[in-house]
């Protein structure tokens, strides 16, 4: 069965400027480019009309009208994404959530927060720590919106202690493709109601309906936090080391692996030593709680049991200038490795913990096989590795054919060793083939159905993340 969109004509962009007020509608001339592709990806679409919302309801006419049209829809918030998540692949309809930015009520007894998509993480974090409370998720780039984040169900550094995204939705409002409204879950800490369609909605990516609120569950606020920087001779002593850490009488709230190459990437980038960079491989362990008492001992054990295992040294990092020197140089890791080279792609599986080093040298492996230089760092907690292959001076031809194999030996590394296509960035549209070859037939169609019942025209994100029904014969 082929895609059968509506050609959108200026019929429909009167329409939309009907909904929306005209200034807030920009037909595709005149739509930047900043909306046509993501932070990483590749992936390049111009939308045939960008309509910016400010409310549910707005949101909700404009799902109706393109449902009664056949017209796509992309959602999009800040574009932060590295898959292709949110470019318009056909055209159509984006539709930009980040003007939805209202924090709508904190609930102190419930210990919730409530919120519209386009609340930046970073506005989060400030918002509830200046009140005595906790948003745990920690994504790297805090410039995402939380309706990004819940799409991809996104994780970070503390999801070793805390967990990830879905843990901390308690409920949502969605707007579906037919342009109901629906509400999903609450502010109950239970429940066994039926089917958890909440949680079929995080890390859907936009693909089964568009998020316009969020309901948050909240901590208290960790007083006290500490960080220690372990450097090891190689790689595979660091990782081996992991696990004892994490078994310890204190789970750590971040256990970060990092390798030297990184780091001199990042020294570049900023423009400042990090407070170590001899060693071939690095731990970065943090700990957090509410008695300083609490962590000191906590990171005590730890650094007996790195020491046991072969670390050369202990770093404590137990002051804001040293913080800031080693969390600003992990949190430019990405954009380091970006600034050294001309484009690059990333493999972000996740992979059992006891697998980590295994996997990193076997990535090493590949640099020599394929002549392209491999970059990688990633949370050696929870077993989520990021790889970047850059392009250098490959041409189009070179990079493409080299790009596709190293991917394919990655990714079916990552089979092997019983791990996933995705860890925390989502699949969108670039990581859909590898996904695909990742799954069952059962799965493939268990996902494909609940796309279908959730959007049977096909109109929501199309092209993202699975083959829908309707698409199995046409799209690859």
């Amino acid at each position: 069965m082929s895609l059968s969109y509506k050609q959108f004509d200026e019929t429909d962009l009167a329409e939309l400027r009907k909904i929306c007020t005209p200034e807030r509608v920009i037909p595709g001339a005149g739509i930047s480019e900043d909306y046509c592709h993501d932070e990483l990806s590749g992936t390049f679409s111009r939308p045939d009309a960008l309509v910016k919302a400010m409310s549910a309801e707005e949101v909700s006419a404009i799902m109706k009208y393109a449902s009664a049209n056949r017209i796509p829809v992309t959602p999009r918030g800040q574009g932060t994404g590295l898959v292709g998540g949110s470019v318009a692949l056909f055209g159509g309809i984006m539709v930009d959530l980040s003007g939805m930015n209202r924090f709508l009520e904190l609930d102190e007894e419930n210990m919730t927060l409530t919120l519209e998509p386009g609340v930046l993480l970073m506005e989060i974090s400030k918002y509830v720590e200046e009140r005595g409370l906790f948003y745990p998720p920690d994504p790297g780039e805090k410039t995402a919106t939380i309706g990004g984040n819940i799409n991809t169900n996104a994780g970070g550094m503390r999801a070793v202690k805390y967990g990830v995204t879905r843990d901390y939705v308690r409920g949502l409002e969605v707007v579906l493709a037919d342009g109901s409204i629906v509400e999903l879950g609450g502010k109950v800490v239970k429940n066994s109601s039926g089917y958890s369609l909440k949680d079929l909605i995080v890390g859907s990516e936009g693909t089964l309906g568009i998020v316009t609120k969020a309901i948050l569950r909240l901590l208290p606020l960790p007083r006290f936090k500490i960080s220690l920087l372990v450097p090891f001779p190689d790689l595979p002593s660091a990782i081996r080391t992991v696990p004892a850490v994490i078994r310890a009488s204190s789970v750590p709230t971040a256990v970060e692996f990092m390798e030297r190459e990184v780091i001199l990437a990042a020294e570049e980038f900023l423009g400042r030593k990090f407070p170590d960079n001899s060693s071939n491989a690095y731990l970065l362990l943090t700990f957090d709680g509410a008695s300083k008492e609490e962590i000191d001992l906590a990171s005590r054990e730890a650094a007996h049991t790195c020491l046991a295992a072969g670390a050369i040294d202990v770093f404590l990092s137990n002051t804001a200038e040293r913080n800031e020197s080693i969390w600003s140089a992990r949190g430019a890791f990405l954009e380091a490795i970006k600034a050294s080279t001309t484009e690059m792609d990333e493999c972000d599986v996740v992979v059992p913990r006891r697998d980590v080093a295994e996997f990193v040298l076997f990535s090493h492996s590949l640099q020599e096989k394929y002549g392209v230089r491999l970059r990688s760092f990633g949370h050696a907690g929870d077993g989520n590795l990021h790889i970047y292959v850059l392009r250098d001076g490959l041409d189009d031809a070179a990079w493409e054919k080299t790009l596709a194999a190293v991917f394919g030996e990655l990714y079916a590394r990552a089979r092997q060793l019983n791990g996933k296509v995705s860890g925390e960035h989502g699949i969108g549209h670039a990581k859909r083939p590898y996904l695909a070859e990742s799954q069952s037939a059962s799965e493939q169609m268990l996902m494909a159905g609940i796309k279908q019942v959730f959007d049977p025209l096909n109109i929501l994100n199309p092209s993202k993340v699975i083959t829908p029904l309707n698409e199995r014969d046409t799209i690859s």
